[in-house]
């Protein structure tokens, strides 16, 4: 039986979406096909926060687990770095 290992994201929080919910904006720095230099691409995901501590400006690590909404599969793992508020 092999062990999944489940995903990681690390992102900074953009807003707090709704009770418990809050929205991390995840940057990627990846080659261009062309040009041959680092571009940087954006994803939001909306990651689960039990306790509501998250601010904006918080750096977080997410790890993946079931569906908790229709677009919520992220929970809080840990907040790397707190925003300057």
């Amino acid at each position: 039986m092999a062990v999944e290992m489940k995903r990681q994201i690390q992102g900074v929080v953009v807003t707090k979406a709704g009770d418990k919910t809050a929205t991390i904006l995840v940057e990627r720095r990846v080659m261009h096909p062309r040009y041959h230099k680092f571009v940087k691409r954006f994803k939001k995901y909306l990651v689960h926060d039990e306790k509501n501590e998250l601010k904006a400006g918080d750096t977080i690590l997410a790890v993946e687990c079931r569906p908790l909404s229709a677009r919520k599969n992220f929970r809080l793992q840990s907040v790397l770095k707190t925003g300057v508020e």
